[in-house]
């Protein structure tokens, strides 16, 4: 018999191999200062295009008034206990109400983290009669959350309503025959590539099929449609969203998420949630600095004007310097480059040491082997100079990419990684 581990000492995983070249600095770096559009990488300032704090509540003075006195009046353990026995709270109650209020639901239900929740809340929609149906390019823990599924699911192409409604038929055989019903799940922004779900066809597809709607908004919450309700808002089918998600942890720059539908939907998932059900109840002080947050989202537009200001400034001026941004819908702004992993850490150096700019970096097995994607999140904590500064890089590193530099300088790195 094996020992356990052998596998994890001949197998670090498809990333975890790279550690040795990679940590502290490609994975895992360390960024630090107050949140905000420049910060500082091991000792050097840099524009940060990195962090999800689209509206730029992070380190805004009122948001951190009042986590600050929530922190001094309830300190972090209160409420303890979980929600079902113990830690319920006016407050919880009250969060609940204006978040579903602002999506136009009937009804919301905390969930304590995004990643968490979405798992949880997949688990407790279906049962092994039912099929689910879902993207690709789903986020982890939607993939995550159908693992846990006992009975049938596909996926189908990114995006591809041909590929939707044949899978949907499939879904369709299989639940007629099984006595299940079907779950379909799209993000309503995709959070690699920016492209928005085809929500409004996907809607369209329910007059011929039975199915429910289940979409994660995590970056379309607060960045999107006319109040900031999100993807089914700005394609005008938020009413046809069976069941919505979204999380605290990008335009609200905190803790948490939330599911919302009917009332009647709502009452069933919290008694069946068990990631809720067995964990402590969200901290006070997140509850009241998420309803602060909200309150700012709801009462000044000019947050995610001043947003959607520095997206069209950075995506606009990108493109008009050449650059492949691919279909993004919204704020998340991808730059896609031709070149291998060794050429794209040293391009990626080259950007933080000698140009302060610090974006996140993807490449294979994330995606396609020879593409380098370098993913920007613009906040409305941007500046026009942090953006042309960035576009003069952008053109610099391109040139040297193009010219082979870093194929040079990449050189002991590949000759490392080969011998792996």
């Amino acid at each position: 018999m094996k020992d356990l581990f052998d596998k994890i000492y001949k197998d670090k995983g498809p990333l975890g191999k790279w550690a040795e070249q990679a940590e502290g600095y490609f994975v895992f770096p360390k960024l630090e200062g107050p949140i905000s559009n420049r910060m500082k990488f091991r000792g050097k300032d840099v524009i940060t295009w990195s962090i999800n704090d689209y509206l730029g509540l992070a380190n805004n003075p009122e948001v951190r008034k009042v986590d600050a006195e929530a922190a001094a009046e309830y300190g972090s353990a209160y409420p303890m206990g979980a929600r079902m026995m113990s830690g319920h709270t006016d407050l919880h109650e009250k969060l609940q109400d204006e978040l579903a209020s602002f999506v136009n639901k009937q009804s919301a239900y905390l969930l304590n983290f995004g990643y968490q929740g979405m798992v949880s809340t997949i688990d407790a929609l279906v049962s092994k009669q039912d099929v689910i149906v879902y993207d690709v390019d789903a986020h982890a823990c939607i993939i995550d959350g159908v693992r846990l599924h006992l009975g049938q699911r596909f996926t189908y192409k990114h995006n591809d309503m041909e590929s939707i409604e044949k899978n949907l038929k499939r879904a369709t055989k299989i639940a007629e025959q099984t006595g299940g019903g079907i779950l379909l799940i799209s993000e309503g922004v995709f959070g690699m590539r920016g492209e928005q779900g085809r929500l409004k066809e996907i809607v369209e597809l329910k007059k011929k099929y039975n199915f429910r709607l289940f979409v994660d908004d995590a970056h379309g919450f607060g960045t999107l449609g006319k109040t900031g309700a999100g993807a089914g808002e700005e394609q005008g089918v938020q009413d046809e969203i069976d069941v919505y998600f979204a999380t605290f942890a990008k335009s609200l720059a905190s803790t948490g998420a939330f599911i919302a539908s009917d009332k009647e939907i709502i009452d069933y998932l919290k008694y069946n949630l068990r990631s809720q059900m067995f964990a402590k109840s969200l901290q006070m002080q997140l509850v009241v600095g998420a309803l602060k947050r909200l309150d700012m989202l709801r009462t000044m537009p000019e947050l995610k004007e001043k947003l959607w200001e520095n997206v069209n400034a950075l995506q606009n001026g990108l493109k008009e310097n050449g650059f492949d941004i691919g279909t993004t819908q919204s704020c998340v702004t991808p730059v896609y480059l031709k070149g291998s992993i060794p050429e794209a850490m040293a391009l990626v150096k080259d950007l933080r040491e000698n140009h302060g700019v610090f974006c996140s970096i993807v490449v294979y097995p994330v995606i396609p082997k020879g593409l380098i994607l370098l993913r920007m999140i613009p906040t409305a904590t941007h500046t026009l100079q942090d953006i042309e500064e960035t576009l003069t890089a952008f053109s610099a590193i391109r040139e040297r990419l193009e010219n082979g530099t870093y194929k040079r300088l990449s050189a002991s790195v590949e000759a490392a990684m080969s011998n792996k």
